[in-house]
Parts: structure tokens; C-alpha cells; sequence
């Protein structure tokens, strides 16, 4: 039986444009910023799991060996032991002394450090968790900002060749006019020029697009991007005031972790002071001694154990240290101190900042609205400016300056409409509603 072999052909289908939210779902999964966000919050997870198992002490098996000059005995021994004579010679003596055993090692008061320690743990991970929140905000905005400034930048590109294609048009038209005897050949070698000029120009809006591209992958995470859907952006009049911003500043994530630091600097404070409370702890040990009597025991060469076990309560105060723990109080004071200028600080540059992104956004409508005028009026120009160069009414200079005029026109418009909205994405950013 002959089998046919069918071939089927490769085919390459054009890549689907990815959205902004995909994006940024690819960003909040992939950043390694915000990975190492999470993993700030497991550090801090584990860090009170240390902290608590500490209260509980440890039990560790331990093992001795040690070698004596002089014959000991397995286990402590009474005065009592040692009269009856019979008694005293059964004794197990040796110089090679080995133990092994279990103890179990527990504080019992630390004067509070461990309960400040685990308190500060628990607002360690509330904060990394604020934190990693921050941090996600933060993501989402870049790639927002980046994905706004690549389509700004593509939109330039596309108004930048409509430019070009309309010199062209101009130059060849300008040629035929030399070629008729109607125009100076130094009209067309100026056309020529300012076309060259402009292709120059493209190239590098191209160029910025790339490293726009090159940026945005390298935030999201992933190998490289190509096509981006394109978002609608309609300016409108904003009706934002820096108060709305502020209004709610209490529950923003950035405020919550500068009072939180504070929160913690405060106990760290306590904790400093730990050390000039009692300090006890609870030791017990379980276990057994081992070793071969010596050539002076009447049962020489034999191999003997002896069971100990003990219960010890240990209690320190420190009474006098050089200044050590007034020192570590000091310094957990001036971290107290550090915390509060910056929660300050913080509640200082959030309204600084509110205000600057209302009032840039402000400006950003204006410009637009300025902008769009501004477009119109020289697309007006444009229009006269042609029809008075082909009537010999003016030079190709008037010509040329205002298709460059329309053409800088178009360029405003678009950056003043994508700042626009790249505000609006900044006011959500300090917001925290991304």
C-alpha cells in the first residue's frame, strides 16, 4: 500500500495588536518589580513565623565528649553516697566522658521585646502588602504613560508621511514647472532639500518608536511587541480640583504605609527599653552519661551509664550596661523621629503633587484646545500660501513655511491630545484607582 505524503504548507499570519489592558495584565504578572513586591511580603510572612516560634524556645539533641586528667564520676554524687564504703566502689569512674540527651531551652520574660518584636513583624507585612499595592499602582501607570507615548509617536509618524507625500507632490510638481520654463531650478533644489530634511526627520520618529517599544517590553516583561491597538482620546474641559484628589488621602495605600512606619518606629522604641526589665528563661536537659571506667575503679575496663536529667529557672537584670541600652534607645528614637518627618513629607508632596497634576492637566486641555485652533488657521495659510505661489504672489519659501507651520500644527495637536489623557492616567495613579 503506497501512502501519500500531503505537505501542507507554512503560513505566517500577521500578529493581532494587543490591547492596554492585556498588557498591563501581562505587566502585573510578569514585572520583576512587582515579583520581588510578593516576595518582600513572604519575607515579612516568615519573619513573624521566626519571630513566634522564638517564644516557644527550642529542644536540640546534643551530644559531649570530653577527657578529664583525673577520674570523674557519670553523675553527681551526695556526701551520703560517698560514707558507705560498698556503695562508694560501685561508682562508675572514667576520664573519657561521653553524653548525649535532649534539652529544651524557653524564654519566659524578656521584658516584652518579644512581644514588641512580634507586633512589629505583623506591621511589617501589613506595610509590605501596602507596599506591593504601591507598586502595582506604579506598573500601571508607566505602562499606560509608554503605550500613550508609543501611539502619540505612531500618530506623528503616519502625519509625517502625509507631510512627505504632500513635498513629494510639491517637488514634482515644481519639477514639471522648471522642466515648462515657469519656475527657477533653485525652487526646486529648495523643495528637495526640505523633502530630504523631512525623510530624515521620519526616520527618526521610527527610530523613537523602537526604544518606546524596546522600554514598554522590558517594563511588561516579555521578548517584544508589535502592533498596539489604538485607544480613542477626546480631551474635555477637566473638572478636577486638588481637594477631590486629597479628599480620601487618609486611606491612600502611601499615607496608610508612612503611619504605619511611624506605628512601628514606636515600637521599636519600646523594645529598646526591654532591656532594663528582668530577663528569665527556663532550661531543662534529659540524657545520659557514658564511659569506661578507669584502671582505678575496682570495676575497670567495664562500659557504664548514668541518667541525668535537670530543671533550671535563670533570671538576669541588668543593672548596669555603659550606656548601651540608652544608646539603642536613642537610636530607635531617631528612627522614631526620621519616620515622622517623612509621613510628614509624604502628606506634603502628595498635595504638591495633586495640585501640579490638576493644574498640568489644565494646560494640557488648553493646549489642545489652542492647538486645534492653531490647525485650522494654517491649514487656512497653507491653502493661500499654494495658491499664491502658483500665481507668482510669493516666494516657495512663504510656501514652504507654512505646509511646515501645518505640519508642526498637526504635531502639537496630537502630543497635547495623548499628555492629556497620560494626565488623567496620572491623577488615577495618585488616586490608586488603576
Amino acid at each position: 500500500m503506497i501512502k501519500k505524503l500531503f505537505i501542507i504548507p507554512l503560513v505566517t499570519y500577521p500578529l493581532l495588536a494587543i490591547s492596554l489592558p492585556k498588557l498591563i495584565e501581562i505587566g502585573v504578572q510578569k514585572s520583576s518589580q512587582i515579583q520581588k513586591s510578593r516576595l518582600d511580603i513572604e519575607y515579612a510572612k516568615a519573619q513573624s513565623e521566626q519571630g513566634k516560634a522564638e517564644q516557644l524556645g527550642s529542644i536540640d539533641l546534643v551530644a559531649s565528649y570530653t577527657k578529664f586528667n583525673q577520674p570523674r564520676t557519670l553523675a553527681p554524687l551526695t556526701p551520703v553516697i560517698m560514707k558507705d564504703p560498698v556503695t562508694a566502689g560501685s561508682v562508675a569512674t572514667t576520664k573519657d566522658l561521653f553524653g548525649t540527651g535532649v534539652s529544651y531551652s524557653v524564654p519566659l520574660f524578656t521584658g516584652f521585646a518579644h512581644t514588641k518584636q512580634i507586633e512589629m513583624d505583623s506591621i511589617a507585612i501589613e506595610m509590605a502588602t501596602l507596599k506591593s499595592s504601591l507598586a502595582k499602582e506604579q506598573i500601571i501607570y508607566n505602562i499606560r504613560s509608554l503605550y500613550l507615548s508609543i501611539l502619540s509617536t505612531k500618530e506623528l509618524y503616519i502625519a509625517q508621511k502625509k507631510y512627505i507625500n504632500s513635498l513629494t507632490k510639491l517637488k514634482e510638481q515644481i519639477a514639471l514647472e522648471v522642466n515648462l520654463g515657469r519656475k527657477a531650478r533653485i525652487d526646486l533644489l529648495k523643495a528637495q532639500s526640505n523633502l530630504q530634511s523631512n525623510i530624515s526627520y521620519l526616520e527618526s520618529i521610527k527610530a523613537n518608536i523602537t526604544i518606546l517599544k524596546a522600554s514598554l517590553s522590558s517594563l511588561v516583561g516579555i521578548d517584544s511587541i508589535d502592533e498596539l491597538k489604538s485607544i480613542k482620546v477626546e480631551p474635555k474641559k477637566p473638572q478636577i480640583s486638588s481637594g477631590e484628589i486629597l479628599k480620601d488621602s487618609e486611606s491612600l495605600n502611601r499615607i496608610r504605609v508612612t503611619n504605619l512606619n511611624l506605628k512601628k518606629s514606636q515600637k521599636a522604641i519600646d523594645k529598646s527599653k526591654s532591656t532594663n526589665l528582668p530577663q528569665v528563661s527556663l532550661n531543662s536537659y534529659y540524657g545520659y552519661n557514658y564511659g569506661v571506667n578507669d584502671s582505678s575503679n575496682p570495676n575497670s575496663g567495664d562500659f557504664a551509664d548514668e541518667k541525668n536529667w535537670q530543671v533550671s529557672l535563670n533570671a538576669k537584670w541588668t543593672m548596669y550596661d555603659f550606656g548601651k541600652g540608652d544608646a539603642s534607645t536613642q537610636k530607635a528614637k531617631i528612627g522614631y523621629m526620621k519616620s515622622k518627618l517623612d509621613s510628614q513629607q509624604t502628606a506634603l508632596d502628595l498635595q504638591k503633587l495633586s495640585k501640579e497634576a490638576v493644574a498640568n492637566i489644565q494646560k494640557y486641555y488648553a493646549t489642545y484646545i489652542s492647538n486645534k485652533k492653531q490647525l485650522k488657521l494654517a491649514k487656512e495659510s497653507e491653502s493661500i500660501e499654494t495658491t499664491r505661489y502658483y500665481s507668482d504672489a510669493s516666494t516657495l519659501n512663504d510656501l514652504l513655511y507654512a505646509k511646515s507651520q501645518t505640519s508642526l500644527a498637526k504635531a502639537k495637536l496630537i502630543d497635547s491630545r495623548y499628555k492629556y489623557q497620560i494626565g488623567k492616567y496620572y491623577i488615577d495613579y495618585l488616586q490608586e484607582r488603576n
